[in-house]
């Protein structure tokens, strides 16, 4: 999708491509599930539930033809995940995977989120073209979004979601590496969670922050940059300084392979595909011997999701069965497209995020959704994530 188109978007696969430069994965990954399959007592420390999603999973990804839909297979960068993975971390992961990819097709709940995105800062140091932080209105201090989550509010999060929820952001509205205490925060997530992922443009990257991801609970780490040369670099991501974003991310590398060598992490830079002179071979030229993976994905016009035209998509969005939003002062919204909280479903001040994932407020939202009335809702008619 370049600028200027406005058709479905679909959040959870958008990638226009992705390189990586591990050669054939797939036949590990596909090795080990069949162990997992072969063994008797396969799941065993899972709920009851839990172990019939785990068979359903082993099924789809190993039948040589599934006639069911939907169904679960395997993509590059999940089969990358797997092969970070311990053996007894195998069948979690493929129950959650399940959860995330398959559930919001069926419009399947139950108690928690498959994914929750945490948002450590709503500020951002970029004006990027593509990004509501270009928007002045949401930005200005006296409107009231600007802010940095308290590490005692961050904690309290993650001591509710710690074995209920599996798949987490630490991003959102802003640049994590803003928050005064991201590296206590990466501290206290470590070995909590099986696929913890945190996007940042890189140019906060210091040499202790570097040590803070590669110590703390980070499984993928995503570096956010949209072209390999000037100007264009800076004409996307406003404020930034391709230079700098470079040189912080060699450092990054340098550190990971010379002190921790063993950290199962994947590095990808990812830029929005917003035209014809992004190149990927040039982004794989300047930035493949410095991460795992080089991708793009595609552009979505969120820049003002508030003045965007009123179109006729009437598809369900699947985030509201897929992941739940919980800003930097407990407000807890479906999705980042809204990003003023017009459809703020709760608060995690008032309550826990089990009993907002399942609230009234929620539920009614969902109901529009599958009942083909998205238009009667703002943003949801001008928004084309689906």
């Amino acid at each position: 999708m370049t600028a200027g188109d406005n058709p479905t978007y679909r959040k959870h696969n958008s990638f226009v491509d992705l390189r990586h430069k591990h050669g054939n994965i797939q036949e590990k990954a596909i090795a080990r599930i069949r162990a997992l399959q072969d063994e008797p007592q396969r799941g065993k420390e899972l709920p009851k539930e839990f172990g019939c999603i785990l068979e359903r999973a082993l099924q789809n990804i190993l039948a040589d033809e599934v006639n069911e839909t939907p169904c679960l297979r395997l993509t590059t960068s999940v089969i990358e995940e797997i092969n970070t993975l311990a053996d007894n971390e195998l069948p979690r992961y493929l129950v959650h995977r399940y959860r995330y990819e398959i559930y919001p097709q069926l419009c399947k709940l139950d108690d928690y989120p498959p994914y929750l995105q945490i948002e450590p800062s709503s500020i951002c140091n970029y004006r990027c073209v593509f990004c509501f932080e270009s928007d002045k209105t949401f930005t200005r201090r006296s409107a009231g979004f600007m802010g940095h989550m308290p590490l005692d509010l961050f904690q309290r999060i993650i001591d509710e979601i710690h074995g209920k929820v599996e798949f987490l952001s630490l991003a959102s509205r802003g640049e994590p590496l803003l928050c005064p205490d991201i590296e206590k925060m990466l501290a206290y997530t470590r070995g909590k969670f099986l696929n913890l992922k945190m996007n940042t443009n890189a140019s906060l990257l210091d040499e202790s922050k570097c040590h803070a991801i590669l110590q703390g609970g980070v499984k993928t780490l995503v570096f956010s940059a949209d072209a390999a040369s000037e100007p264009l670099y800076s004409q996307l991501r406003v404020g930034g300084k391709l230079d700098k974003v470079r040189s912080n991310i060699e450092r990054f590398q340098k550190i990971r392979a010379t002190q921790y060598p063993a950290a199962n992490i994947i590095t990808r830079v990812s830029g929005v595909k917003m035209s014809d002179q992004q190149n990927l071979d040039e982004m794989q030229g300047l930035w493949g011997g410095l991460v795992d993976q080089v991708a793009f994905v595609n552009y979505n016009p969120w820049e003002d999701t508030y003045h965007s035209p009123v179109n006729d998509i009437s598809q369900p969005c699947s985030d509201l069965w897929r992941r739940m939003f919980v800003w930097w002062d407990g407000k807890v919204n479906p999705c980042d497209v809204d990003y003023k909280s017009t459809l703020q479903v709760g608060n995690f001040m008032d309550g826990n995020l089990g009993k907002v994932w399942r609230s009234t407020e929620y539920e009614t939202l969902r109901e529009m959704h599958k009942n083909s009335a998205r238009q009667q809702k703002e943003p949801c008619r001008r928004c084309s994530v689906v």
